[in-house]
């Protein structure tokens, strides 16, 4: 299988969230194309849809910067350097609701956007409350029912992409 090959690359700006390259590429059909921005993602990053026993799921209310709003989110997050899939679910859903949580089950890895960014679905049910959830970065927790969640995708409401992704892939199932 042909491959685009890097000929040289400038560092624009590198952190441990993500990293801008400004690459040559020759492309396999002999096109070269100077300066391809590369946005360079060192962390692949899940989310979870946590069902309760009454198959209710979980969100998070979250206030994003970027997209200056406030939405109902699934729990998310980076997964840290030595971490699996299901570790990090774990991690992160036990971070932002404050429950624990059994039966993981990786259900779908992708890249949303053309980038090395890899994001990865775990379900996964919830066992107990055991703590606070994060107050830094969520607002409130709220189980939704599948109703709900639906009629939210049918008024637009859900805008996260992680989020409309995983419960689309979820509600499929």
């Amino acid at each position: 299988m042909l491959k685009p090959e890097r000929l040289s690359r400038k560092t624009v700006y590198q952190s441990s969230w993500v990293n801008i390259h400004l690459d040559t590429v020759k492309f396999p059909n002999g096109l070269v194309i100077e300066n391809f921005h590369l946005l360079d993602f060192p962390r692949a990053a899940v989310a979870m849809v946590v069902e309760n026993d009454f198959g209710n799921v979980v969100f998070a209310r979250i206030c994003r910067y970027t997209t200056g709003l406030t939405e109902w989110e699934l729990p998310a997050g980076g997964i840290e350097v030595g971490e699996s899939e299901i570790e990090a679910a774990q991690r992160e859903v036990l971070e932002e609701t404050g429950f624990t949580t059994k039966n993981h089950q990786l259900i779908y890895s992708y890249y949303p956007m053309n980038a090395n960014k890899v994001f990865h679905i775990v379900h996964c049910k919830a066992i107990e409350l055991v703590r606070d959830f994060d107050k830094d970065e969520v607002s409130e927790i709220r189980w939704f029912t599948k109703d709900e969640i639906k009629q939210m995708i049918k008024d637009k409401v859900i805008t996260d992409g992680f989020t409309l992704t995983a419960l689309l892939l979820w509600l499929q199932g």
